[in-house]
């Protein structure tokens, strides 16, 4: 069965934010663990939240302006399958326009 990443995007957290209380935290992740549930044997990854990227290039190194904050690895019959899954995902109910990119994982050339 296919492989598919979730890219999780967020708009940094202004720097003048107060951090969410401990039960706005203990509802997210009560709806993240939730969906994971519903994804079931699906769920190959959950992934963790990521920060601080760097970019890599032939011309050296440099802060990522990537909004990256997180990944996803699933497994579905489809590309429609796993779109589905992404769409009923609680990340896309956060504040602040966030959204999910779907890639499929495909097999090394060769392999």
């Amino acid at each position: 069965m296919p492989k598919y990443v979730f890219i999780y995007h967020a708009p940094p957290m202004p720097a003048d934010a107060s951090p969410p209380e401990p039960e706005e935290v203990q509802q997210m992740m009560d709806a993240w663990y939730g969906w994971a549930t519903s994804v079931g044997e699906n769920l190959i990854d959950l992934g963790t939240p990521l920060s601080g990227g760097i970019r890599v290039d032939p011309e050296g190194v440099s802060a990522s302006t990537k909004e990256v904050a997180g990944y996803s690895i699933v497994q579905a019959d489809s590309m429609d399958t796993a779109v589905e899954l992404a769409q009923s995902h609680p990340h896309l109910n956060m504040p602040g326009g966030c959204s999910i990119e779907v890639h499929e994982a495909e097999p090394l050339p060769g392999s």
